[in-house]
């Protein structure tokens, strides 16, 4: 928890938590609305974030808290997953190993739903491996709970469920003996020598079907809840990801260095799985298989359709961790904290920037924040404020408002607002010249930086401003410019 609570609001909002402060902000109405024109796959996430909203308030930490708690969840689970498949030790190491990576940090300091689509994943595991264990219809209902979540949440996140289904299908229960009443095999097992509770089943009818019909069961809540909202969802993609590109094989080599949030640790990370894995060899099934099968079916599907967007995959990382967890533990216990720590130094400067910036890459920032007080300091009665683009990703009109709220001055040639639309932008009047009438200083809020703020709004939205108004004074901020205008 430490590592997601500092500096938990140092950075300010970035674009993709803006879009959430905006649908949260909405009724229940006006979220399925939102759901019906675009984002329906991030539905139940704003849903959840609206109630949550009602009770903490909109400030960055209360926006962010929800991710915080979740990824200090996954920490957690990430260790008690290890203990089941193995044993303590590497529980241990892979759930510290997981809490001082700077994606951690990174997506438990985010107010979207990646965090919670994380420790949902884990979670869901985790219940799949105790149903396994020891069947029983409670813990099969565990399951398609968590399950069914974890996919109202993040809709990638469900191909983690390809990996269940190949643990579920090659999955044998132990044969050996018991090692006596209240005690777990992983109390015992040393750490060189996990216990394998998932090796490959044999060719025996009762070894492959046995527990694949409560697993089916389990799965059917997750369709019924899911399939329409991925069908909404499969028709809104080419305006939700448009500024999305189809995969290439080098994204692949990137993958590692982007989800760790820093190429070294990233590499270190895998470098520790592959030991891992080859330690345990078919005991490393599941892990092996939640970490690889949702990362080659979203680029299988990404070669076809723009879906490839690295942190859309964030959820495998704990897996990775466990991997790595287990490498560690063959080695002393002061050797693996120190591989551990070193871990956590290669990502030090990781953690210190993006408390800076949530921005990709770090040099990318918008300032919002500096945007709006700097209207706010010069605000008179009676001013307006424009904006350019209108239509971007950058959201600049939620930007400034998020920080200004109630101050926020009129918005001039604003014609319908995100909520009346349902829509994540607003449409502005067709003549802004009779819009702009009555208005004796604008406020211009512009993408970029340049020393010609109004030379690069184009077409009658620009017309009218330059036939009206003169530059009084400009602000340049990092990723925007902030110009006074007087009639």
């Amino acid at each position: 928890m430490f590592v997601t609570l500092v500096g938990l609001d140092a950075a300010q909002p970035w674009r993709d938590e803006l879009a959430t402060w905006s649908a949260a902000s909405r009724g229940v109405a006006g979220l399925f609305r939102l759901a019906g024109t675009i984002d329906a796959a991030t539905g139940p996430y704003y849903l959840f974030m609206h109630y949550w909203l009602l009770v903490a308030g909109d400030t960055v930490a209360a926006l962010r808290l929800p991710s915080a708690l979740a990824m200090t969840a996954a920490a957690g689970l990430t260790a008690v997953l290890g203990q089941r498949l193995w044993n303590t030790r590497v529980g241990t190491l892979s759930g510290l190993l997981f809490a001082v990576l700077p994606a951690t940090a990174r997506y438990g300091q985010e107010a979207r739903p990646y965090a919670l689509a994380t420790a949902l994943a884990l979670l869901s595991t985790l219940l799949l491996v105790d149903a396994l264990r020891r069947p029983g219809r409670g813990r099969w209902v565990a399951y398609a709970v968590a399950t069914a979540a974890l996919g109202l949440t993040h809709l990638i996140a469900l191909t983690l469920v390809v990996a269940h289904a190949v643990v579920v299908f090659t999955y044998r229960p132990r044969t050996a003996a018991p090692t006596g009443a209240g005690h777990s095999p992983t109390d015992h097992a040393p750490a060189d020598h996990p216990p394998a509770h998932y090796a490959p089943a044999g060719r025996g009818r009762a070894g492959r079907l046995g527990p694949l019909g409560p697993f089916l069961l389990a799965l059917v809540p997750t369709a019924v809840l899911v399939t329409p909202l991925a069908l909404r969802a499969r028709e809104q993609r080419e305006r939700q990801l448009d500024w999305v590109d189809t995969a290439r094989l080098g994204d692949l080599a990137a993958l590692p260095g982007g989800l760790a949030q820093t190429a070294a640790v990233g590499g270190l990370l895998v470098a520790l799985a592959v030991l891992g894995a080859g330690r345990l060899g078919r005991r490393a099934s599941l892990p092996v298989a939640c970490l690889l099968l949702p990362v080659l079916l979203l680029f299988a599907a990404g070669l076809v359709v723009p879906l490839w967007v690295p942190r859309y995959l964030i959820f495998v990382v704990p897996f990775g961790c466990l991997l790595a967890g287990a490498a560690l533990a063959s080695a002393r216990f002061r050797v693996a904290l120190v591989v551990v720590s070193l871990a956590g130094l290669l990502g030090l400067p990781d953690h210190v920037a993006l408390r800076r910036t949530h921005e990709w890459p770090r040099t990318a920032t918008v300032d919002y924040r500096g945007a709006a007080q700097i209207i706010a300091a010069g605000q008179r009665a009676g001013d307006a404020v424009v904006y350019h683009p209108r239509d971007s990703w950058l959201f600049l009109d939620l930007g400034v408002r998020y920080h200004l709220h109630e101050q926020t001055p009129r918005d001039a040639l604003l014609a319908e607002g995100q909520q009346h639309r349902g829509d994540l932008w607003a449409a502005e009047c067709d003549r802004p010249a009779d819009c702009l009438t009555d208005v004796h200083r604008v406020w211009l809020v512009v993408a970029g930086r340049g020393d010609g703020p109004l030379d690069t709004v184009p077409g009658a939205k620009g017309d009218a401003l330059r036939a009206a108004y003169s530059v009084e004074r400009i602000w340049p901020r990092p990723g925007l410019t902030v110009a006074l205008l007087t009639r």
